[in-house]
């Protein structure tokens, strides 16, 4: 059966309409910003980290991070947050334990890796490194030469690229991480917000002596090309 020219007409016009729209959503992605006191914290989300990725959009969409503290820093280290119990802490409450009630499947991919700026999911002690559904933390990490990169990958039993050692050693990072947690984002502006978090004061727990809140965590659709135009980020071909 042969269909009218009519028909066959309007099927590639679909055709054409819907691939003009994949190509042009594919040139657009999420800027996370994240508001501090000390400045705005933008970020991008990985596509190779799905599952990551749109939880991390939901509970964005959903303002669940709005006034949620980093409850835990550490200089060369990391700043972590995400606990919904620190909304309303106390200044000597324990914070760590709260969650969203699910967990994440691990989304481990080679090319993502714990540089300085990663973005990357807390978990608890599981056999099968879920993430937790809500926790994260931003590398601050440090530089490490060839000796130190070589002990800690053989400990992980871990092959570093060439490019990822020169990062590690140039930009720094906690490449020990690697493999344990999954990386599923990357600080592209506003590093100097991170630094000024980590050197916060803190307690035996690591907890800022004065809290410092995620005042706003926002998602905008935006042309790649703009992002890249504007925080000299490259996205990966």
């Amino acid at each position: 059966m042969t269909l009218p020219t009519a028909v066959l007409k309007s099927k590639w016009i679909g055709v054409l309409l819907l691939c003009s729209f994949c190509s042009f959503a594919q040139k657009r992605e999420n800027l996370i910003t994240i508001d501090t006191k000390y400045g705005p914290i933008r970020m991008i989300l990985y596509d190779q980290t799905p599952k990551h990725k749109a939880n991390f959009l939901k509970l964005t969409k959903e303002h669940f991070y709005d006034g949620v503290l980093f409850h835990r820093v550490i200089p060369a280290f990391m700043i972590q947050g995400g606990d919904p119990k620190s909304k309303q802490a106390t200044a000597d409450e324990m914070l760590g334990d709260g969650d969203v009630g699910y967990t994440i499947p691990a989304e481990f991919v080679p090319e993502l890796f714990h540089q300085r700026g990663a973005i990357g999911a807390a978990r608890d002690n599981n056999p099968q490194k879920a993430s937790s559904g809500c926790q994260f933390y931003i590398v601050q990490g440090k530089t490490y030469d060839d000796a130190s990169l070589e002990t800690q990958a053989r400990r992980a039993g871990r092959t570093l690229t060439e490019a990822q050692k020169q990062i590690y050693k140039t930009k720094g990072g906690t490449p020990w991480l690697d493999g344990n947690y999954t990386v599923f984002g990357q600080v592209i502006d506003g590093l100097a917000a991170v630094d000024s978090i980590a050197a916060q004061p803190r307690n035996e727990a690591n907890r800022p002596d004065t809290n410092v809140a995620m005042l706003k965590v926002t998602s905008k659709k935006m042309r790649k090309k703009k992002i890249t135009r504007l925080y000299g980020y490259t996205f990966p071909k």
